[in-house]
């Protein structure tokens, strides 16, 4: 259930930790995708906003359950990058992915993002992902074959803010 879900965009120290935990938790991430996920809010902490990443954490009791990691796509005018979603597994298949989407997609409207960019693996561990994105009314944009691995392709995802 998402009752009492709280979102947040500043970034503590603590959020290294939980993104860890978050990523892991899910099982679908190697060690070193891991360790991405949290230079990414390492950056921002020693960045800022310079840093070009932008993050929704989802608490829940005080808890950081989920969060997104986004950020503008150099050399665009209106375009996004939506680099990381990730909900922990014991708070997954309650809808808490779709408002934290929902979320994030608010705030790049009003940062003056129009297309949102997600990208995912080919490999069957990721159908619920891709059906996610497609659930979430992203379309299937393009597809990298062999890009990740031999037969593990990478399939971009677009979400225009502006169809209606």
């Amino acid at each position: 259930m998402t009752a009492g879900i709280i979102f947040r965009d500043n970034v503590k120290p603590e959020d290294a930790k939980a993104v860890r935990e978050i990523v892991a938790s899910t099982g679908f991430f190697y060690p070193y995708e891991i360790d991405v996920a949290v230079e990414l809010v390492d950056e921002r902490l020693a960045k800022g906003l310079k840093s070009g990443y932008h993050f929704v954490f989802a608490e829940q009791n005080g808890e950081t359950i989920g969060y997104t990691c986004h950020g503008p796509i150099a050399c665009t005018k209106a375009s996004f990058d939506l680099y990381w979603i990730a909900v922990h597994e014991n708070h997954r298949g309650k809808g808490l992915g779709k408002l934290l989407i929902k979320e994030s997609e608010e705030r790049i409207a009003k940062l003056a993002g129009t297309n949102i960019y997600a990208e995912t693996s080919s490999r069957p561990q990721y159908d619920p992902t891709r059906r996610f994105y497609l659930a979430c009314g992203y379309k299937e944009e393009a597809r990298l074959r062999n890009f990740y691995d031999c037969d593990d392709d990478k399939v971009v995802f677009v979400k225009y803010l502006t169809d209606k």
